[in-house]
């Protein structure tokens, strides 16, 4: 127990901790730890002592011993085939050939498919010069083995070396019937071509491409085209890589191909050749797999190409990048503009008129007019193509018919494109054709733009009687248009006839949604422009009348508008009476916030505006009156504030003397915000039902 309780109280040495952390002045490396030692030696072992042997007595017992070791060695585990190759190659080594033979005889009894134990028992009978115990061994080993190449390559050469070259070829054969990989072919043409085998050697490029179809790689092709070529059979180079495009076709495409195909017909000086080769890969090949073909274009251009040569270079290449694009998006409408803008430069009509048909067949697939506007826009271009370039009137009137019938004029209409159409029609000198036109286009979607149009038509054809109808079908479909009664009245001014002229401003100022001063401008400036006695007084009454009917406008810079307007009158033909009057009229602008809400109802803050106090408007007087009183009182304030600052600064004796004053100071300005909060409760309740925004206002 006592030696229990002593092992338990028995404490756990501590580590000693390290005071200095700081490194030593000396380091030591591994690299300095390996060279010491080597220097040293510490890891060589002396080498065992040369045994000698002096009789044939101790060989056999030497050779006893080691056969012994290997025999052990192979009892113990069989299949570790090193131990077979070790022994063999030893009694190789004592030129034991039979006994060495034996042991690899044993050895592929263990282990047959091991391709090291036949390469070894091979190159032993070569070395031994035993040809047949070779061929016999490669024979056996191609039989068992047939898809380990370097049995067959081993073994053609070996009968090449040997100079049989019946023998090599039967070799090859053999090894062709295994449809081996695309090397062992290579190296049985070559093998044929070191002979001067030439139609054999196409023979055997002739069964490789026959049978590796499925796999064939183009390397091979191009492979088989320069044999071709290097042994002078251009046509068949030639048609070797036209098999290579119709085999691989457009699916499996390659750049490689066509480049080595352009390079080939350079060599032959075929630039044409070379030419239309390029052109047709880019036409096919897309953008980011054709950066090879574009450079060794454009470097084939360089050196035999002329200036519009290399431009063609240019274009084909931003051509390709813009199929690229429109490929991936079809309603890439800016696209298309870029993409026909680059064709219309340089290619021909037929290529131009397929792009445009290409373009416009992506019709957008919503109702919206953002989309619309923009595919509206490939038509136009399309008309104004074939109409200025192509000068051909007949389609230009097809694509104009095409794309109004294309138009959804139930959802929204594009004035632009029927004007357009009206205007082509004038160009060609149909005029019935382009007023049938712009009747259907009315029929069809009455708007403003199409009325201005067809009546600006009109207008410089000299058909003012049609210019009436016009105006007259206009203001019936839109009769709040104040700037419509506006060019009616002057249009009947200009033709003399100003009964109807007036007729027509009665009319307009009497809609009961025409309330805007425009018009009553324009009746006050044409009564005036009327040589006439009382044509002033006319124009004076039309300001007064305007002035009463606009009092109940909610657009109060309409009603400055129109006094401003006839103080301008009354300068220039008024007396000092009616230019006082008029100045009375004039508002007073005053600057007032307002409480902002935003969207969600919280409260986004106050903003400033401006605000027009009319002196006629009875409501708006009580205002005025606060208006003026706050301005007398602020101005009151500031005297005393500055009294205030004077009493501050005189002697402290007289402090006591001016405290009164003071205080009857503070006692009137009390007085006085009592009197103005009164004042403005009684306005409140004086002006009945105003808005916030009225009542709000700054002092300043």
């Amino acid at each position: 127990n006592m030696a229990s309780t002593a092992a338990g109280k028995q404490r756990i040495p501590k580590v000693a901790k390290v005071k200095n952390k700081a490194p030593a002045e000396v380091q030591i490396t591994a690299e300095q730890l390996l060279r010491e030692a080597k220097e040293r030696e510490l890891e060589l072992l002396p080498p065992p002592p040369k045994q000698k042997i002096t009789d044939k007595e101790e060989l056999n017992d030497y050779k006893l011993r080691k056969r012994k070791g290997y025999e052990d060695n192979i009892r113990k585990n069989r299949t570790i085939i090193s131990n077979w190759i070790k022994y063999a190659q030893w009694e190789e080594s004592l030129n034991e050939i039979q006994r060495a033979r034996s042991i690899y005889e044993r050895a592929l009894d263990v282990d047959h498919r091991n391709i090291t134990l036949w390469l070894k028992y091979a190159e032993m009978e070569m070395k031994s010069r035993q040809v047949n115990h070779a061929r016999n061994i490669w024979d056996r080993a191609i039989t068992i083995l047939p898809r380990a190449n370097q049995f067959w390559y081993k073994y053609t050469y070996m009968e090449e070396m040997l100079g049989n070259i019946a023998g090599c070829r039967q070799v090859f054969e053999r090894w062709m019937e295994w449809e081996p990989e695309e090397q062992a072919w290579h190296s049985y043409i070559n093998f044929e071509l070191r002979y001067k085998e030439v139609e054999k050697a196409r023979t055997i490029y002739e069964r490789y491409i026959l049978l590796r179809l499925i796999i064939m790689l183009l390397k091979n092709w191009i492979k088989y085209s320069r044999f071709e070529e290097r042994h002078g059979y251009i046509a068949h180079s030639r048609k070797v890589f036209e098999r290579a495009v119709e085999f691989f076709g457009e699916e499996n495409i390659d750049e490689n191909l066509y480049v080595a195909f352009a390079k080939f017909e350079e060599r032959q000086k075929e630039s044409e050749r070379v030419r239309v080769i390029y052109k047709y890969a880019l036409d096919r090949i897309p953008k980011q797999q054709a950066q090879a073909l574009f450079k060794n274009y454009t470097m084939f251009e360089k050196k035999f190409g002329d200036r519009r040569g290399i431009e063609d270079v240019i274009v084909s290449k931003r051509r390709f990048q813009y199929e690229e694009e429109v490929k991936a998006n079809p309603h890439n409408y800016d696209a298309w503009f870029d993409y026909l803008r680059l064709l219309e430069s340089d290619a021909d009509p037929d290529a131009v008129r397929e792009v445009y048909e290409r373009a416009i067949a992506n019709v957008p697939p919503i109702q919206e007019k953002r989309h619309w506007r923009r595919y509206i826009y490939l038509w136009i271009n399309y008309a104004l193509y074939e109409e200025l370039e192509v000068k051909d009137p007949e389609r230009t009137r097809q694509v104009y018919q095409a794309c109004l019938e294309l138009i959804p004029h139930k959802k929204f209409t594009y004035a632009k494109m029927w004007l357009m159409y009206g205007k082509f029609e004038i160009r060609q000198k149909n005029l019935p054709g382009a007023r049938r036109g712009l009747g259907t286009a009315i029929g069809k979607c009455p708007k403003n733009k199409l009325f201005k149009g067809y009546i600006e038509l009109e207008l410089q054809l000299r058909e003012f009687d049609r210019c009436r109808k016009l105006y007259e079908k206009y203001l019936e479909f839109s009769p709040e248009n104040c700037t419509t009664w506006i060019k009616f009245a002057e249009l009947e001014t200009i033709l003399g006839d100003v009964d109807r002229a007036r007729a027509i401003f009665e009319l307009a100022i009497g809609q009961p949604r025409l309330d805007m001063p425009e018009v009553w401008i324009s009746y006050a400036q044409f009564e005036l422009s009327i040589d006439s006695s009382d044509r002033l007084q006319r124009c004076r009454q039309i300001y007064e009348e305007a002035n009463k009917g606009l009092r109940s406008c909610e657009e109060k810079e309409e009603r400055l508008m129109l006094l401003e307007s006839w103080r301008d009158y009354e300068q220039e033909f008024g007396s000092d009476g009616s230019r006082e009057r008029v100045k009375k009229l004039l508002p007073e602008k005053v600057k007032r916030r307002r409480k902002l809400t935003a969207e969600d109802g919280s409260d986004a803050g106050w903003e400033e505006y401006y605000d027009y106090i009319f002196p006629e408007d009875s409501a708006n007087q009580p205002n005025l009156k606060l208006l003026a009183m706050a301005k007398m009182w602020k101005k009151q304030q500031q005297q005393e504030d500055e009294v205030e600052e004077n009493e501050q600064q005189s002697p402290q004796a007289e402090d006591e003397d001016e405290r009164r004053p003071s205080c009857q100071g503070q006692r009137k300005r009390l007085q006085m915000v009592r009197s103005t909060s009164s004042m403005e409760a009684s306005v409140a309740s004086a002006v009945p039902a105003q808005s916030s925004a009225h009542r709000a206002f700054d002092l300043d």
